[in-house]
């Protein structure tokens, strides 16, 4: 699984960080999407298709689900 974040489109709800914090975090000053694992474990990989379902701003992609 590949993560590809649209940090234009994100609007720092952080529902992301709360459900993947292995995965992603948020700028401190503005509340953006950091990612800070683009390729993360198997065992994220629910969480990681959660935190892409439930973002508002729909600025998580992934690329080769599995």
């Amino acid at each position: 699984m590949n993560v590809i974040v649209d940090t234009d489109k994100c609007c720092g709800a952080g529902s992301c960080v709360l459900l993947a914090p292995e995965v992603f975090d948020q700028g401190e000053e503005d509340g953006i999407v950091i990612l800070l694992d683009p390729s993360p474990a198997e065992p994220l990989h629910a969480a990681v298709r959660e935190a892409a379902a439930v973002c508002p701003a729909a600025a998580i992609t992934l690329d080769g689900q599995s």
